[in-house]
């Protein structure tokens, strides 16, 4: 009866050892995200990149990649670090694996590359815009990249952001990395026809109104210090003018513009922080044999907090033109991004030379609510600052809502929908 005891204790002990002997050690357990337990607070120990070794990526995307070390293990923000990765590198795919760390509750994060495309062709529709007191706004491309140079093309017609409308081509050329990845190269072209509202024909002399704009602008980028970066070039523009006699002008202005982008935190978790802020200087002067000769600053920042479904963002935006500085070049509010809720052609039809304007907007789960306060003006006692309230919903990168301008009588709401504005 002992003996049988013994045998039976011996033959357990050995069956309760067999699954430990032959599961795999952590070490080279390779995990993808969605088999770990997803109630743990699994923290990401280290990220790596493999399937090709000449990866070069841009210094925004690769100070997020850096931020991600130390944080909350984030299914949904891997994924959107992955298709930004893709995009960038224009490759097919671009998998998320997860491995066990060294230490207890830790993960290592490792991107998969495919392999890259000779070619890669897009077409996208960058912006497209119904408002109920300007009509419609659409602007697609098409873009064809081949070992680092991007050649696009595109046709618009926005009525939103200037006093006109213009509609027409544009025609670019970007190579990504000139030598170094902190150096970019861009050329584009444009070319436009000029339509008018009648509040414009009538508040204008009739040597600022242009029927067709042509603008070529090269520009380089350095990246200084990630996540800061400046942009500088040239912007020649001439354009038609028909009254009171035919003749070409031209406003031939130096450009430059330095951006600041930082990203930090996990939507899921803590809540995901993004600041962005530029400012930008224009100044037009004889030298370059323009007929327009004036300064234009404009500096603009914007906050935004979001966190599972709650969307906050914050943005405030101020400018200034010395000189005289053709009209496409002047500020406008009124639109479908500032001063929702006012028609910019009741605010100022010509636009202005001066412009503060700043804006709260608030989502959860979809449903939208914002907030803008600003003003446009060339003297001092022009000044009005002027408010609008709104509602809408907002889903990726489609909103639809209605604005309110906050005054006496009528209120006369805006209506807006579309995408990639």
């Amino acid at each position: 009866m002992v003996s049988r005891m013994k045998t039976l204790l011996l033959v357990s002990m050995v069956v309760a050892a067999l699954p430990a002997g032959c599961a795999p050690t952590p070490d080279n357990e390779a995990q993808d995200i969605a088999a770990l337990n997803t109630n743990a607070k699994y923290i990401i120990e280290k990220v790596s990149i493999s399937g090709r070794k000449d990866v070069h990526l841009s210094e925004p995307l690769k100070s997020d990649l850096d931020h991600v070390v130390g944080q909350n293990l984030d299914h949904p923000m891997l994924e959107k670090l992955a298709e930004r990765m893709k995009k960038e590198l224009h490759v097919p795919d671009v998998n998320v694996r997860v491995t066990k760390g060294d230490m207890p509750e830790h993960v290592v994060v490792n991107f998969e590359v495919g392999s890259e495309r000779p070619h890669n062709f897009d077409m996208d529709v960058s912006r497209f815009l119904y408002h109920s007191k300007q009509g419609w706004t659409g602007e697609g491309h098409i873009t064809e990249r081949i070992h680092g140079n991007a050649f696009s093309f595109g046709i618009l017609s926005d009525g939103d952001r200037l006093a006109e409308r213009y509609a027409g081509i544009q025609a670019g050329y970007e190579r990504r990395k000139v030598g170094t990845e902190r150096l970019r190269l861009r050329f584009v072209f444009s070319s436009f026809h000029q339509q008018w509202n009648r509040a414009v024909l009538a508040a204008a002399p009739p040597d600022e109104i242009y029927r067709t704009r042509q603008n070529y602008n090269p520009e380089a980028t350095v990246v200084l210090l990630a996540p800061l970066e400046l942009s500088f070039g040239v912007d020649f523009a001439r354009y038609r003018l028909t009254l009171p006699v035919a003749r070409t002008e031209s406003s031939n202005a130096v450009v430059s513009t330095l951006r600041y982008h930082q990203r930090w935190g996990s939507a899921k978790d803590e809540g995901e922080n993004d600041v962005r802020a530029s400012y930008s200087y224009r100044t037009a002067t004889r030298a370059f044999e323009s007929d327009r000769v004036f300064a234009r600053h404009q500096a603009d920042a914007r906050y935004r907090f979001r966190r599972h479904r709650t969307d906050l963002s914050v943005g405030f935006e101020a400018g200034r033109i010395y000189g005289s500085a053709p009209l496409f070049e002047r500020f406008v509010l009124g639109n479908a991004e500032t001063l929702r809720g006012w028609n910019k052609f009741d605010l100022d039809p010509v636009g202005a030379s001066h412009m503060i304007h700043g804006n709260i907007d608030y989502s959860y789960a979809g449903f939208l609510v914002f907030y803008d306060t600003g003003a446009v003006w060339d003297r001092p006692e022009q000044r009005e600052q002027k408010q609008s309230l709104g509602v809408g919903c907002k889903k990726g990168g489609f909103q639809l809502a209605v604005a309110f301008p906050i005054r006496s009588g009528a209120a006369n709401p805006v209506f807006y929908a579309g995408m990639n504005f």
